[in-house]
């Protein structure tokens, strides 16, 4: 009927249902030969962890999954389950949603989702949101970051853009070092009050402890200056100790992916970064992770196995069940 009336594009969307559900997996497959349509998504929800390989393997035994869409990433979701999935349907992932707005669903792109997923952020992916917006002083922002540069000044002036750029809770996700659990609970509303008292905090810091290449050492060297800023800025001390925490973790990250120039080249990563600079990107990359995280992957040698995959893109591997294989 639709296709009488020249419509191009029919999206035919089922409920949600679980693989233990056998009634509604059998009502499923009724549509799909009824409609017999080009593509079928499997739409993932992150939240459920590594019980998306079962869940994604049941659906593809009942029809031909032909590409995976992964939504609620905006939680403390990171995705991890999403490789599972990918795996089991040998579909490639095509969007990921982070919130309930046009603007929170995004094509799937592979360095910059596995980046978050390892808790390193998308350095790339802010730098081209930045570029994008035309935002003052940005050429210096990203040579600074090239070279493994950083300081408490350099973080509230992108405080201060992050407040320009939303939505909230995709950009913060952007930033390396930065937990879900540190801004981005509750509303929008609550995250950008949450980010305007840490700029207040910044506003009590004097311009040497703002414009020093090591931040955190400042502070560690002279606690006086701790109770200082917490008393201009009208916080506790464990407040401004947890923003310098936060710094460090960023600064740290900014720093050692400096080192690493072919990550900041356009194009296929296997041609910017050789093997050593990869091993020691794994290396790196480790020891900013979460144990938990770490472990799920199967350990440093799941973790360098994957890397290796993405950076060759081999046939079967999860390069091309990812997408860089030129699926579409």
């Amino acid at each position: 009927m639709f296709k009488k009336e020249g419509f191009e594009i029919i999206i035919v969307d089922t409920s949600g249902r679980h693989k233990q559900e056998e009634s509604l997996f059998e009502e499923m497959l009724q549509v799909s030969n009824a409609i017999r349509p080009d593509n079928i998504i499997f739409v993932m929800d992150a939240t459920i962890g590594q019980a998306c390989e079962a869940q994604a393997r049941a659906f593809k035994e009942k029809v031909d999954v032909g590409s995976v869409i992964v939504t609620k990433l905006d939680g403390h979701a990171k995705g991890g389950g999403a490789l599972s999935a990918v795996a089991a349907t040998n579909s490639p992932i095509i969007f990921i949603g982070t919130g309930e707005h046009i603007d929170d669903f995004e094509p799937f792109k592979t360095k910059p989702f596995v980046s978050k997923l390892l808790g390193m952020g998308d350095i790339e992916g802010l730098i081209d949101r930045v570029q994008e917006l035309e935002l003052d002083n940005n050429e210096e922002l990203i040579d600074k970051i090239k070279h493994g540069q950083f300081t408490l000044r350099d973080m509230y002036e992108q405080f201060q853009n992050i407040m320009k750029m939303g939505p909230f809770s995709q950009i913060m996700g952007m930033i390396p070092g930065f937990s879900q659990d540190f801004l981005s609970k509750g509303s929008e509303q609550e995250s950008m009050a949450r980010l305007k008292r840490l700029m207040t905090i910044m506003d009590s810091m004097n311009d040497a402890e703002l414009d020093s290449r090591d931040g955190a050492k400042v502070f560690t060297k002279q606690p006086p200056r701790v109770i200082r800023v917490a008393q201009g800025s009208g916080v506790t001390e464990k407040e401004v100790k947890d923003l310098i925490s936060q710094y460090t973790k960023f600064a740290a990250v900014v720093k050692k992916m400096g080192g690493i120039k072919g990550l900041f080249k356009g194009g296929d990563m296997a041609k910017n970064v050789n093997q050593a600079q990869m091993t020691k990107l794994n290396q790196q990359m480790a020891k900013m992770m979460d144990p938990r995280v770490l472990h799920q992957m199967g350990g440093m040698s799941g973790l360098q196995n994957m890397m290796r995959q993405l950076q060759q893109g081999a046939a079967g591997g999860l390069g091309n069940l990812m997408g860089l294989g030129g699926k579409s």
